[in-house]
C-alpha cells in the first residue's frame, strides 16, 4: 500500500490520532511494535495560527517515528489552508482533514464530524489544502451524520475527486459517538468500488488480532487503523503483526512467520520505559500526566484482584518513583497469580 511516495508494505497497521493520547513518547513505542504509520494528537487550524504553544507543542516530530502524520480540524476554508501551510513547514509525510471527530466541542462548532452535515464545505476544504501544500493531504470521516445519512459511499467519490490521497473511515455514524458496533460492511463496500482508486483504511472496533486479520480478509481495505485499543498497550501492533505473518496470504511471502511474545514481565518494562521517555523529553510533571492514564487502562493489570484503587492511585500519582513503585508492586502481584 502506498501513500504518495510512501510504501507502508503489506496490509499495514496504523495508529489513530487521540488526543492526550498520541504523544511522541507513545507513537515511538508503537512505532518500534509495528505501526507502519502514527499520527500526532490532532490540532485545531485556528490554534495552529495562533500560535498557541500546547498546540504547537503537539507537532513535533521525531525522525525515528517517521512515517507520521499531523492532522487538523477547523470549519474555515482559509483557516483550514493557512494551518495545512504551517503543518507543513514541519515535514509531516502526512497532512490528514480530521472530518471524523464526534465530540460536542468539535463537532457543535461545525469542525470535525460536524461537517458530515455541511458536505460542500467539507470538500472545499478539502480542495483549497489539497492546492495548497506538496504534502500529501488524506481525509478521515465516519459513515454519516446518523443513521438515516449514510453518505460515505458517494462523499468518498467526492473527497477523491477533491484529490486526497488516502481516505480512513471510521464505522459509525456521528450520532453512535464510540457507542454500538463499527459497520464495517460498508468500507467494505467503498473499497469495492470500481470508481475508488485511493487506499481506503478501515477504523473502529479494531482490539484483536483476529478482528485485525479478519478487516483486510473479508473487508478488503488497504490498512487498519487501531485507536482506543492501543491505551496502554502499545505492543498491540506486534500482536497483530504476528497474527498477520502467520499466514502467507497476509503477509505478502511466501511462508508463515513465527512469532515470540512478550512476557508480563516485559510488557511492564515497556510501561516503565514509556514513563521515563516522557518525563526525559518533557518534565516529570507533564510527563507523568501524558503516562499515567495508559499505566491505568492497560489491560495486563485486569487480573490483579481489587485493581480499581490500585489504578486510582496511578491517576493520582505526581511522582515518577510514585508510579515506579506501583508498577513494581502490580509486577509482584502478577508474578504471584
Amino acid at each position: 500500500m502506498k501513500i504518495g511516495n510512501i510504501d507502508f508494505g503489506y496490509h499495514p497497521l496504523f495508529l489513530a490520532p487521540m488526543e492526550d493520547v498520541t504523544d511522541i513518547g507513545f507513537r515511538m513505542l508503537c512505532k518500534r511494535f509495528g505501526a507502519a504509520m502514527v499520527y500526532t494528537e490532532f490540532v485545531s487550524a485556528d490554534a495552529i495560527i495562533r500560535s498557541i504553544k500546547s498546540t504547537l507543542s503537539k507537532m513535533v516530530i521525531d525522525d525515528e517515528e517517521r512515517p507520521v502524520g499531523i492532522q487538523i480540524y477547523g470549519k474555515d476554508v482559509d483557516a483550514m489552508v493557512e494551518a495545512a501551510k504551517i503543518v507543513e513547514e514541519v515535514h509531516p509525510d502526512v497532512i490528514d482533514l480530521n472530518f471524523g471527530c464526534p465530540v460536542k466541542k468539535v463537532a457543535s462548532k461545525g469542525a470535525g464530524a460536524g461537517l458530515l452535515k455541511n458536505i460542500p464545505l467539507m470538500l472545499d476544504i478539502t480542495r483549497e489544502v489539497v492546492k495548497a501544500v506538496n504534502t500529501p493531504v488524506t481525509a478521515k470521516t465516519r459513515l454519516g451524520w446518523d443513521c438515516n445519512n449514510l453518505i460515505i459511499t458517494e462523499l468518498a467519490e467526492q473527497l477523491q475527486d477533491c484529490g486526497i490521497q488516502a481516505l480512513t473511515i471510521h464505522g459509525r455514524t456521528r450520532s453512535q459517538m464510540y457507542t454500538g458496533n463499527a459497520d464495517w460492511s460498508l468500507i467494505g463496500e467503498i473499497k469495492r468500488n470500481p470508481r475508488i482508486h485511493i487506499p481506503i483504511i478501515g477504523n473502529g472496533d479494531i482490539t484483536t488480532p483476529e478482528q485485525a486479520q479478519e478487516a483486510f480478509s473479508k473487508y478488503g481495505v488497504d490498512a487498519v487503523m487501531v485507536g482506543r485499543a492501543t491505551f496502554g498497550c502499545p505492543w498491540i501492533f506486534k500482536e497483530m503483526r504476528e497474527k498477520l505473518d502467520e499466514s502467507p496470504a497476509m503477509n505478502g511471502s511466501s511462508e508463515s512467520k513465527k512469532a515470540v511474545p512478550l512476557t508480563l514481565d516485559d510488557k511492564i518494562d515497556i510501561l516503565e520505559e514509556q514513563l521515563r521517555i516522557n518525563v526525559e523529553r518533557i518534565d516529570e510533571y507533564r510527563g507523568i500526566l501524558h503516562t499515567r492514564r495508559h499505566l491505568a487502562a492497560s489491560p495486563i493489570f485486569k487480573g490483579i484482584p481489587d485493581f480499581r484503587q490500585t489504578r486510582i492511585a496511578m491517576l493520582r500519582a505526581t511522582t515518577v518513583e510514585e508510579l515506579m513503585n506501583i508498577l513494581e508492586e502490580c509486577r509482584k502481584r502478577l508474578s504471584g497469580m
